[in-house]
């Protein structure tokens, strides 16, 4: 992904196509559209279950009111009457009447009617309806269920009427209309409905509350505006050069940019981990879980030197965690510490030249008294510090580059009045390896001793460096006449940010022996501190291949 493929206007052009509901009306939309589907199902479900409930309750009524017919004395000694129709039909309309029931018919084995609600169907036989099958009745079974009948649809049931010796004698027909059923249940579809419009009405309120929830939480962006932002913070997040981690209020990696995970070696599923525990204890751990303050510190990560910045991130007042910048200053923390030796080179010449042109007039004044014995004197004597110390250096020394640098500090030794030495057990092979690393260890331990001793009465301080090949590995010795190294601190002298001394200005303490420690490290060696009249630090290199000794 890369940021030329990023859209320039969030969300299309309108021109192209119809812009797509806003989120909240989409969700308000869909919300109401489950809750009606949930409503409506529900509805449905109440409905036929009340309808089922009338049905049944119809049928036990009409089965109620059949047996008490058929076990009425009247009715069965009115099947003997010369006229049964004239004994039974009032007494079957009253019962009607009483119960509410759309009809009560009783009839004989073949079918006539003896009682009906309308008198012409009265001596007609019940077997010409349709939906009638009264064998089953006449047979001893009792009947219950929802029929076709001449008054319509109806929920009846029929029960069988036996004399006093239990013989089928005919049967009674007792009914209620769907129609009737369907005018109760109209009655109870206010009370039916309130659980639903009430569950609607809740529903729309719960889905409006969540629109605005989620538009409040989405800073009222449009779902294609929010993958707009997730692409564009994507590009940007790995197209810069600066590695940026952030991290949750545990201290937790929420995102890491590629650059972040080659500066700090994190794998990809670093997301997710403490950030403290994916780096190295001490000082990194510390300026990166925010323990250390300030801005633009300096640690070691394994062979890189990065600057780290940690920018808290508060919302609403509360801490919500933290985003952390880093950048690469490895070639440039070596070039500032050349651009410093070769600024301390120049200072120490520009000492030099003044003491030359002391020496000079000196020189010159001696020449106008006569005296030039005394003048020759002079100059052979500081020729001949200069020649010697240049002699030692380049005879011993192969390669310019290291050679140049010892001369170099001599000259600020000098300058700051004190004593440098150099010397070597043989000479050096040509190829010391990696000469800019090399120059980084005696650079720094030399400082460091110069610095050690640089407080001391003038004159009385004194450097000496050893540089020797023993079992095929450099071994250089710095040895100064300061006050030494505590024994406690031994090892922590070596860490990055450990510092005895008060920072000058904006200069970064505790950096010179870390970056010793780490270019050891990293060629394979060891780094040794003793005291002996002063610190003495010793260093072994290996050598790569054969050395030829001359």
């Amino acid at each position: 992904m890369t940021a030329a493929t990023i859209p320039l206007q969030m969300g299309g052009s309108a021109t192209s196509r119809r812009p797509a509901p806003r989120l909240s009306t989409q969700i308000v939309v869909f919300q109401l559209a489950i809750v009606l589907l949930i409503v409506g199902g529900g509805f449905a479900i109440s409905f036929f279950r009340a309808r089922d409930d009338l049905d049944a309750r119809a049928g036990q009524q009409s089965l109620a009111i059949a047996r008490t017919v058929a076990s009425i004395p009247a009715i069965v000694h009115g099947f003997s009457a010369a006229h049964p129709a004239a004994v039974i039909d009032p007494i079957a309309e009253r019962i009607r009447r009483m119960t509410g029931a759309a009809f009560v018919v009783v009839a004989n084995r073949q079918g006539i009617r003896y009682s009906h609600p309308n008198p012409k169907m009265l001596g007609k036989s019940l077997l010409h309806d349709p939906g009638e099958n009264p064998q089953a009745v006449l047979a001893g079974r009792t009947f219950v269920g929802a029929q076709p009948g001449s008054l319509g649809r109806s929920m009846r049931a029929k029960v069988p009427i036996r004399d006093s010796h239990g013989r089928v004698i005919g049967l009674v027909s007792v009914g209620v209309l769907e129609k009737s059923v369907s005018a109760r249940l109209a009655g109870d579809l206010p009370v039916l409905l309130i659980p639903p419009l009430l569950g609607l009405l809740l529903g729309g309120a719960g889905s409006m509350l969540l629109a605005r929830r989620i538009k409040r939480q989405t800073f009222g962006l449009e779902p294609d505006e929010i993958a707009t932002l997730l692409e564009q913070r994507e590009a940007v997040l790995h197209g810069i050069r600066e590695g940026t981690i952030a991290t949750d209020a545990l201290g937790r990696i929420t995102l890491v940019n590629d650059e972040a995970q080659r500066l700090l070696g994190l794998d990809a599923d670093a997301v997710g981990h403490r950030l403290e525990e994916l780096v190295p204890r001490g000082r990194v751990a510390d300026v990166l879980g925010g323990r250390v303050g300030g801005s633009d510190e300096v640690i070691l990560v394994g062979d890189r030197v990065l600057v780290a910045n940690r920018m808290p991130v508060d919302l609403h007042g509360r801490r919500i965690g933290a985003v952390v910048t880093l950048r690469d200053r490895t070639e440039l923390e070596a070039l500032l510490r050349e651009l410093a030796d070769v600024r301390g080179l120049a200072d120490a010449l520009r000492a030099q030249e003044h003491e030359f042109s002391h020496r000079l007039h000196v020189i010159g004044g001696l020449i106008e008294l006569g005296r030039l014995d005394e003048a020759v004197q002079l100059i052979n004597r500081s020729s001949l510090m200069q020649q010697t110390l240049a002699a030692s250096v380049v005879g011993h020394v192969g390669d310019p580059i290291v050679a140049a640098l010892l001369l170099g500090k001599a000259a600020v030794a000098s300058e700051r009045g004190v004593e440098l030495t150099v010397s070597a057990g043989q000479a050096l092979p040509d190829d010391l390896g990696d000469v800019g690393g090399l120059v980084t260890v005696l650079g720094n331990l030399i400082d460091n001793a110069i610095d050690s001793v640089a407080s001391t009465p003038r004159g009385e301080g004194r450097v000496d460096v050893s540089l020797d090949v023993v079992d095929h590995e450099l071994v250089i010795t710095v040895r100064d006449t300061g006050p030494g190294i505590d024994d406690a601190f031994s090892e922590e002298i070596f860490r990055d940010g450990f510092t005895t001394k008060v920072a000058a200005g904006a200069a970064r303490r505790g950096l010179g022996l870390a970056l010793v420690s780490q270019e050891v490290r990293r060629r394979g060696g060891r780094v040794t501190v003793a005291n002996d009249g002063g610190a003495v630090f010793t260093v072994s290199l290996p050598l790569a291949g054969e050395l030829v000794v001359t």
